[in-house]
């Protein structure tokens, strides 16, 4: 029933008939459910606002949302959105057009944020923090006025492992992007449905469904970026041991605050052992080892 045309969204007309398609097509709407559902993002009745960039990412976004939504598994309205920021040669034509043949409910916002960036940022320095910080402002902005409830981004599993390791290498903290967050003046969630999501299934079903995609020029034009940095170095740990990326993602899901080093969200001072009158028996073996309900996270 997926290949045929009366039984699919127009953003999945023409897709390729192949086995290996139709598994990565599966692959990836599976991913985006499980994320959508173990971090809570439905509201039955909602409004989403999905930021659609014109890259590979953001395509595989708005044809997953609506493949859900068309199968009755994503209960919320979505309207697309293009945050067009004035960067010179910029396809101006593409999305509209795209979006308009796909029966795509849009909204195109022009807003000259390319002129500040460049302004702004001093030479061989980068664009990202200026240019992400007043793309998301306008974000805002726009879901206010749409009636949105939330933001919905493009950022996919490996755009949330390279954040962490950024965080890490030069931040010097543990933290990346979580897929659902609230903003920093509470009323809009912002969520990340491909955060379960690997970049190459997003390339490879861009490339295969023939989008229109759009290249960043004022970011992708920089050499040298950090982000490239840690790509490059989980580019070579993947080749060298195929699935490291999946290994080292889950374990974002799976953290022991009793076996880091932060205070604030373990209470080590509290810790307490027990008397040797109180061990059932001979124990062996040491808290590294143990199996034992480790004591409770300190409370806010």
């Amino acid at each position: 029933m997926l290949d045929e045309n009366d039984d699919i969204h127009p953003l999945f007309h023409g897709a390729p008939a192949t086995t290996e398609f139709k598994k990565l097509r599966k692959r990836i709407v599976r991913d985006c459910r499980e994320a959508i559902e173990q971090y809570g993002m439905i509201e039955r009745g909602a409004r989403w606002l999905v930021c659609l960039s014109g890259g590979k990412d953001s395509y595989t976004l708005l044809a997953v949302l609506h493949e859900l939504q068309w199968r009755g598994l994503l209960p919320v309205e979505l309207l697309a959105c293009n945050l067009d920021q004035g960067q010179p040669g910029f396809p101006a034509t593409v999305l509209p057009e795209f979006l308009e043949r796909m029966g795509v409910p849009h909204r195109i916002e022009y807003q000259d944020t390319y002129s500040i960036v460049k302004e702004k940022v001093p030479a061989n320095r980068t664009y990202c923090a200026l240019c992400s910080r007043l793309r998301r402002g306008n974000l805002y902005r726009i879901a206010r006025e749409e009636g949105c409830s939330a933001v919905v981004l493009g950022h996919h599993r490996d755009d949330i492992l390279e954040t962490f390791f950024m965080n890490l290498f030069h931040g010097s903290r543990l933290a990346t992007m979580p897929p659902k967050l609230v903003n920093e003046e509470g009323d809009l969630f912002v969520y990340r449905p491909l955060a379960h999501v690997a970049e190459a299934d997003c390339e490879k079903f861009a490339r295969d469904m023939n989008y229109p995609i759009i290249p960043c020029d004022l970011c992708g034009s920089q050499d040298g970026l950090q982000r490239q940095q840690v790509k490059g170095l989980l580019d070579q740990w993947e080749a060298n041991h195929p699935g490291r990326r999946q290994k080292m993602f889950r374990a974002l899901m799976n953290t022991r605050p009793s076996h880091l080093l932060d205070p604030a969200i373990f209470d080590f001072v509290g810790l307490e052992r027990r008397s040797a009158a109180d061990m059932p028996g001979d124990v062996q073996g040491d808290s590294e080892n143990s199996t034992e309900t480790p004591p409770p996270l300190l409370r806010n």
